[in-house]
């Protein structure tokens, strides 16, 4: 039994505009055969991570609960264990290991059904993708191999007795996955994480039985899990093969050209959907700094060519035009999507009701990924009810009226500011939103112009189009209000959102006191740099920081023309973007530029030959690891330490407290950066959060703040 303690649920919506929907997207709206059952529509959510999996199954099924009063014709799982004797612990993803759970996957069916969406599970044996932390029991394999990643554990080789074991835990657990309400059942083959792609592949199918060497052979397995499947469920369910048709491996894996193609068309029949994408995980969820919108089109066309059974494919759809035309080109015929679901769970929807213009656009930044990649619920920059749905009761589309007539002043039209005034916009709020720029969008500004970054600025074109549709909230720009003129405004409630800057004295993750005068001559910050500092090279950029601005910033400067070296204390450029699946992309990149890298290495003093522009200067560099001192001369130094939040207004309005009384001023706060720096995932966050809990009474400040999900204590097993 789960449990659950009592949360704050706002469920009355604001009236949202509905119209025609564009006769252009009819066909998006078509219903789709799978076998013995039918999606109502293309859209097609296709298995993804979450953080929340057996774990929090409440929180899974209200998310994607969500998905499917979006509109989403088909809802799906993320990869879901079928046998203790591969489970991926730490990470929380689904479990049918037993009859147990059974209950908590039903939550999610119940959910997906009550809105008319087929659900979807996505079977899953890992074989050498996972070293069994939690089950202790040796991985498995087709032949012997060191597990995926660094633990030092090895796989063994898989006898006859093993695959025929594999294939009865996986007919059991499509039973399971029938008995649990699941519509569709997945023989997963993708991503080199699941069993029958390692058969597939000649990276790691060394056999020489029936089970290696030729093509047939290695697809022996994958071809009697299909026919298991089919034989066990086929009645009820749709059987659903997810495959990697291209391992971006050249010659070396499989290719669209050569065994990706071969396997499709041996097996054209097989299934009753082709579910098709690249792999490995990194190369099918691109970050927009690498990847356009469709960009597995290349690899995954071929498919339709060869079966007559419905395709889904991926690659960041967001336009419906994108979405018509890759099926009226015969790509695909349903439209897979999991981070453009995420970002907006009523895309579909929006496009029925010719509600184009208000779907949250996913950019493409992986910030989702790192909820799976940290155990923890997820998250997106776009969509902050992301991962809240149960355990904050928070809605995309819905929030509570307001609940008082103050009005409100949101100081800053950052990601913060922008989101604050948009979601107290929709509860009914007067609302004004200054900023001292002559254009809203705060650091998206600025990060939104490096190399790959230009969808960041949906983040701020999302809520400016929203703010347009709001005659209760006003914009007002060039607008440098000090503490007086916040005393004057007639305010109830003022928030402050004006961000935060970069340091240039060092201090940082690594520096705990300033290495150099923060006014040093040569000196930069990366808001220098946006600024139009002019630079002299060779230019040094010193990355303490470890995520996204180090990184770019040298890419865009070598392609300027510089001479660009990047220090970082860190073994790897941008290392935090491990977790968003992109920094062997950034560091791969940075090399074949011709940025000159130092890793492992700490700045620790500064000195300047000149106190005249343009300076010459010398850095000392020690090594992090040993008792190492190199010295190294530049022009410019660019530092990207940390940020300090630009809290002077608030300090000023807080010397001032006395006077807001009599100035009609309820309460002042910060948020966003301006509280606490982070990423502009945590400030559109901070600013909805505010949002929602404006004029609602705590009764217990010690309270959690949320929901949990809690495990019943019982007697047995």
């Amino acid at each position: 039994m789960i449990t659950s303690e009592c949360r704050l649920f706002l469920p009355l919506p604001l009236a949202n505009k509905i119209t025609m929907r564009d006769p252009r997207y009819d066909i998006l709206f078509e219903p789709i055969q799978i076998g013995p059952v039918t999606s109502k529509n293309r859209f097609y959510q296709v298995p993804h991570c979450n953080g929340m999996g057996h774990g929090k199954p409440q929180s899974l099924a209200a998310m994607r609960g969500v998905k499917a009063e979006g509109g989403w014709g088909v809802v799906c799982t993320e990869e879901v264990e079928i046998s203790p004797l591969s489970e991926i612990a730490p990470h929380f993803e689904g479990r049918l290991w037993d009859e147990r759970d059974i209950p908590a996957l039903r939550l999610m069916t119940d959910a997906c059904h009550e809105h008319g969406a087929l659900a979807g599970v996505e079977l899953m044996f890992n074989g050498y993708a996972t070293p069994n932390r939690y089950s202790r029991e040796i991985p498995m394999a087709p032949s012997h191999l060191p597990v995926r990643g660094l633990d030092p554990i090895q796989a063994r080789t898989m006898d006859k007795s093993d695959i025929a074991n594999v294939r009865r835990w996986h007919r059991k657990a499509a039973l399971r996955a029938r008995d649990a309400g699941f519509d569709l059942v997945y023989v997963y083959a993708g991503h080199d994480l699941a069993l029958p792609m390692h058969f597939l592949s000649r990276r790691n199918n060394r056999r020489t039985d029936e089970y290696g060497g030729s093509l047939e052979n290695r697809l022996r397995f994958l071809r009697e899990l299909i026919e298991d499947t089919k034989d066990a469920v086929g009645d009820r369910c749709g059987v659903v093969v997810r495959l990697a048709v291209d391992q971006l491996l050249g010659p070396l894996g499989i290719t669209p050209e050569s065994e990706g193609r071969d396997v499709i068309a041996m097996l054209a029949e097989l299934p009753d959907l082709w579910d098709v994408n690249v792999a490995d995980w990194a190369n099918d969820s691109m970050t927009a700094r690498f990847a356009q919108e469709g960009f597995q089109e290349q690899a995954i066309s071929f498919v339709k060519s060869l079966t007559t059974k419905p395709v889904v494919g991926v690659g960041r759809y967001t336009s419906p035009d994108a979405m018509v035309s890759a099926i009226r080109r015969g790509v695909m015929d349903m439209i897979g999507a999991a981070r453009p679901s995420i970002a907006d769970p009523f895309l579909p929807r929006k496009i029925e009701q010719g509600r184009v213009d208000e779907i949250r656009e996913c950019i493409g930044c992986n910030i989702c990924v790192t909820g799976d990649n940290f155990s923890v619920p997820i998250r997106c920059t776009q969509n902050p009810t992301m991962g809240e749905e149960w355990r904050r009761g928070w809605h995309p589309e819905r929030i509570a009226p307001a609940a008082s007539q103050r009005r409100v002043l949101v100081v800053g039209a950052g990601p913060a500011g922008l989101e604050l005034g948009r979601a107290l916009g929709q509860r009914g709020y007067e609302v004004t939103i200054a900023d001292a720029n002559d254009k809203p969008g705060g650091r998206l500004l600025q990060e939104a112009t490096l190399p790959g970054l230009s969808t960041w600025m949906r983040v701020a074109d999302y809520r400016l189009q929203a703010l347009r549709q709001m005659p209760n909230v006003q914009i007002a720009q060039q607008s440098h209000l000090s503490a007086q003129d916040v005393l004057e405004w007639g305010a109830q409630q003022v928030f402050i959102a004006t961000g935060a800057r970069w340091r240039k004295d060092g201090l940082g993750r690594l520096h705990r006191e300033p290495v150099l005068a923060a006014q040093l001559p040569g000196v930069y910050s990366p808001d220098d740099v946006f600024a139009g500092a002019v630079l002299v090279s060779p230019v040094v950029i010193y990355d303490d920081d470890h995520f996204i601005m180090g990184g770019a910033l040298a890419e865009r400067l070598i392609k300027q023309g510089w001479e660009v070296h990047l220090i970082t204390p860190s073994s790897k450029v941008s290392e935090w973007t491990e977790h968003t699946m992109e920094q062997a992309r950034i560091q791969s990149n940075l090399l074949r530029l011709g940025v000159q890298l130092h890793l492992n290495t700490a700045l620790v003093a500064v000195q300047s030959d000149s106190i005249h522009l343009p300076s010459a200067l010398q850095l000392k560099l020690t090594s992090t690891y040993i008792d190492e001192v190199k010295n190294l001369a530049c022009g410019s130094l660019i530092m990207v330490t940390m940020r300090d939040p630009v809290n002077a207004l608030m300090q000023d309005l807080t010397q001032r407290k006395e006077e807001w009384q009599a100035a009609g001023i309820e309460s002042i706060s910060c948020v966003g950066d301006a509280y606490a720096p982070g990423t502009v995932a945590a400030a559109v966050y901070s600013g909805h959060k505010a949002a929602r809990e404006m004029d609602v009474a705590i009764a217990d400040q010690d309270a959690v703040p949320f929901a949990r999900e809690m495990i019943a204590i019982s007697r047995g097993d």
